[in-house]
Order: structure tokens, then sequence, then C-alpha cells
């Protein structure tokens, strides 16, 4: 399944979480439509660990290839499996680039990651799904640092997570350590989508 190109609004106020951030998609607290405001139907219990599969996997933007085998690689690792499986979603270099300010989105942040801009320990990286453990250090390349689109994102980040360590002298931050289940996105269920893949 291709990546989802359509509007983000609608799809926000479909699955009741902000998208792009902003949260202004969610004025309107119902479903998109010329029905929506009587859609809020209550739902099988299918429909709710769907839901709650689709609102990450759109957080984060990813297909539906991609965010199952990542779902498979988190079964495979000690511990609890739905914490584990943020954390690795949480662990993508795309997310970290987002996370440290370089970009407003996640998508801004990949197509960053693309394009060659962003390095790890000091080598270059264009794989947006390339997987951070800590201690990696992510930085902007030397002729990407006077980029008008990192310098207006990183002016107007607000919040930096506390497993990240960010030097704005040499636009480098270090992933420190994992990030703590309170430190991951409290509106998921990530139970709810371990009992999704494993029906």
């Amino acid at each position: 399944m291709a990546r989802y190109t359509g509007p983000k609004f609608k799809l926000s106020r479909r699955l009741g979480i902000s998208l792009t951030g902003s949260g202004k998609e969610l004025k309107r607290p119902f479903p998109p439509g010329q029905h929506g405001p009587g859609q809020r139907k209550k739902m099988s219990e299918y429909g709710l660990q769907l839901m709650e599969k689709q609102k990450l996997r759109h957080m984060y933007g990813l297909g539906e290839k991609q965010f199952r085998n990542l779902f498979v690689r988190a079964t495979k690792r000690a511990g609890v499996t739905g914490e584990n499986f943020l954390i690795l979603l949480e662990s993508r270099l795309d997310n970290i680039v987002y996370r440290l300010g370089f970009a407003n989105t996640r998508a801004g942040a990949r197509q960053l990651v693309a394009h060659g801009h962003i390095t790890v320990n000091g080598k270059r990286v264009d794989i947006a799904s390339y997987t951070l453990t800590p201690n990696d250090v992510v930085g902007v390349i030397e002729r990407s640092r006077n980029r008008s689109s990192i310098k207006e994102a990183l002016a107007k980040r607000s919040f930096l997570p506390n497993y990240l360590d960010f030097q704005e002298a040499t636009l480098e931050g270090k992933y420190t350590r994992y990030p703590d289940r309170s430190e991951l996105p409290q509106e998921i269920d990530e139970k709810q989508i371990v009992e999704f893949y494993n029906r």
C-alpha cells in the first residue's frame, strides 16, 4: 500500500488526532463529510483495534507493509511488544530529525533525509527508516546548515524530548537513550495494536 497523499485535515478528523501537530484540524471534533457529526457510533472491538493501528501508522507516515515489518521486529525483542514497537518507531531517523527540530513535520524530515542533508555519526545517511541506537549523533551536512527551511523550523521548535541532547552551535543532536513509555504518544493505546496483529 502506497503512502497516503490525500487531505491531512480530513484524515486527522476521521482518526481523531492531529497529524500535523498544530491541532488546527480538530476544531471540528467530528469526522469529515456531510453526515460527520452523527458518525461517532459505538465501534466493534476489531474496529477499535484497526483505528489505533491506523492512528499510529499515519502519525509516523508509514506504509502498511513497512509498519507490519517493524511490528514483527518489535516482537523479537525482549520486553513488552507494544512499547518496543513505539520505541522502534521513535528511533527512526526521520522521526529523530523531526524531534530535533530540523523540520516542521515528519514528512519534511523524511525529505531532508532522502535528499542527503542529514548525517549520522558524521556519515551521510539518506534512508529515512534507518534505526538509531543510543549515543548516535544526528547532524546536518555542512553545506546545508544555512538552509532557510532548517533555520525556520528550528526557530519554531517548542519542545525537545529528554532523550535528545542538542548542540545549536554545530546543529547536532545526540540520541542519548531509548525513550520511556511516558515520553511517547499518550493518545495511542499500543495494546490494541498488538491485539490487532495477534488476531
